[in-house]
């Protein structure tokens, strides 16, 4: 119990304000609790799976195996979807069983975050060698080329800014900066003539001109403009949410949930949001600065960079600043397998604090406390 003395409580009550305010917001959806309730569960799982990654040394994920293994599984589960996978809103990207949904991509983002870790924790001083930025290239393309096919547009986009931050942060030079961003660009008009379907150029379309297709796919980024727009600066109050509760905000409880919020807490709610995820971030920074190693310092970061990139992407797709793309909001949005995810993450970040605040944590794992 000693351990406990050292957890980052900071970090942990910081998050409880996003699950609570979710939790707000899909009670006061209307109609069905279901998904209120569910979350609730999912939140006690999650509080579970933090507790069993707390108290796990967190030198067993730089293990090779471990992070071969993790990242093979999770390559495995993306490619069986392609046989067994079940199509939600024209997107292959779960397994059910029973009434629960898992979601593969969840664990590929724990798995290619380790990954990259490991691999520039030691190669940290030749990060400059090119060879190093194509191989950790190569890590990413299996799961990003397997997610993109499902296809899930957003989920490929976070897989992509999460390495394109790692290999930043480890130190890529400015000549491949912009070599890899010329080549990005080309990657970008391959996928727009050759890979994309017709309704995700729609809806990269609406984003831009969403008012020339009102009632089709500019519907849900006009509807969430609307929503963000109408709560003001107090809101119009928690259950008086009208574009969420008379179903002109669709997925008001996944996609949209920061709209729907916005839209009942005005722009007092929003601020409460930003500080919590503000308080967040810096005691990431402060866990990743106390890092004993390369490894833990990449790991911690690698979860900034992933709350990071789905942030952005859901905010900035419910106020009309990116497209539609399906990325729930980190803590907020229902869904098991992404709250699980970052339970699961926020429970190394512990450890990774608990053990760099204890002196004399040898290898055989003995503990001596500091006074």
């Amino acid at each position: 119990m000693q351990r406990f003395r050292h957890l980052d409580w900071v970090l942990i009550l910081a998050v409880v304000p996003l699950l609570i305010f979710g939790l707000f917001t899909m009670k006061s959806l209307g109609g069905s609790d279901y998904y209120f309730w569910r979350q609730l569960e999912w939140i006690g799982v999650g509080f579970v799976v933090l507790i069993v990654a707390t108290l796990t040394d967190w030198r067993l994920f730089k293990s090779s195996i471990v992070i071969l293994s993790l990242y093979a599984v999770a390559v495995a589960l993306l490619g069986g979807l392609v046989v067994l996978g079940h199509t939600t809103r024209g997107v292959q990207s779960w397994f059910y069983i029973g009434s629960a949904g898992v979601e593969p991509v969840e664990v590929a983002k724990l798995a290619l975050m380790l990954l990259l870790a490991k691999y520039f924790s030691g190669r940290h001083v030749e990060i400059a060698l090119a060879r190093h930025i194509i191989v950790s290239m190569l890590y990413l393309i299996l799961p990003l080329g397997l997610v993109f096919v499902q296809p899930d547009i957003g989920s490929a986009a976070i897989l992509l800014f999460l390495w394109m931050c790692m290999v930043l942060f480890a130190g890529m030079n400015m000549k491949q900066i912009a070599f890899f961003g010329a080549l990005g660009v080309c990657g970008v008009l391959v996928g727009w003539f050759l890979l994309l379907q017709p309704y995700q150029k729609a809806r990269v379309a609406s984003f831009l001109q969403p008012e020339r297709d009102p009632r089709g796919s500019g519907y849900h980024a006009i509807q969430a403009m609307i929503a963000v727009g109408s709560g003001g600066v107090w809101g119009k109050g928690v259950g008086y949410g009208t574009q969420s509760r008379l179903n002109f905000l669709p997925e008001s409880e996944t996609d949209f949930v920061f709209a729907a919020f916005a839209e009942e807490w005005g722009l007092v709610g929003v601020t409460m949001i930003f500080i919590s995820f503000g308080v967040i971030f810096w005691r990431i920074i402060k866990i990743a600065l106390g890092a004993p190693e390369n490894f833990p310092r990449l790991v911690a970061m690698g979860v900034g960079f992933l709350l990071l990139g789905h942030i952005i992407i859901h905010v900035g797709m419910n106020v009309g600043l990116l497209p539609i793309t399906g990325i729930g909001l980190p803590f907020m949005s229902y869904g098991g397998s992404f709250l699980v995810l970052l339970m699961a993450l926020l429970g190394i970040l512990e450890s990774i604090a608990i053990r760099s605040s204890i002196r004399g944590y040898e290898d055989t794992g003995s503990l001596v406390l500091s006074p």
